[in-house]
């Protein structure tokens, strides 16, 4: 069972990691303008996972006999002047999202809520991912500047990122 404040936070990030999933389908669309295919697939892949860390959210709720209360999903900027800036900003939205993921912690530790920090567990390890993921891509740009030949080589390593279901 979860208290009404861990359900009332749990609910919070759940319209964050849509919110989240809408970001990155809104730099997606800045990729596909600039005929980045790769770049475009790396950000369509991080709205899905995006998408199934709510659902993995809004089911633990559930299962756990809470309710979660859906609100309303803040527009995600749609304006972007460059691929290096995408990145960047990718990097400090993950670093938001490890923020708010650590502070549902907090809350479950002092909760003594077990089953919500075990849950919680699995965030936390997928947040040094997301981070480091997105600092690898940042360290490539800043080492290939403007260069089409290294920029290409980019897009292309990123085409090959799947979407990979999360299993229980």
């Amino acid at each position: 069972m979860l208290s009404k404040k861990l359900v009332d936070a749990i609910s919070d990030q759940i319209q964050f990691e849509y919110y989240s999933a809408f970001t990155y389908k809104a730099m997606q669309t800045y990729f596909e303008a600039e005929d980045l295919s790769g770049m475009a697939n790396w950000m369509n892949t991080q709205f899905q996972e995006e998408m199934a860390h709510a659902e993995k959210m809004f089911q633990f709720v559930c299962e756990t006999g809470g309710k979660v209360k859906l609100m309303a999903i803040e527009a995600p900027r749609n304006e972007y002047s460059s691929i290096l800036e995408i990145f960047e900003e990718t990097l400090k939205h993950e670093q938001e999202v490890t923020s708010r993921i650590n502070n549902l912690m907090d809350l479950a530790q002092q909760e003594k809520n077990h089953a919500a920090q075990i849950f919680l567990q699995w965030f936390i390890t997928e947040q040094i991912e997301e981070e480091a993921n997105a600092s690898h891509i940042i360290a490539k740009l800043k080492r290939v500047k403007e260069d089409g030949r290294g920029l290409m080589m980019i897009d292309q390593e990123l085409a090959k990122r799947v979407f990979v279901p999360i299993v229980e």
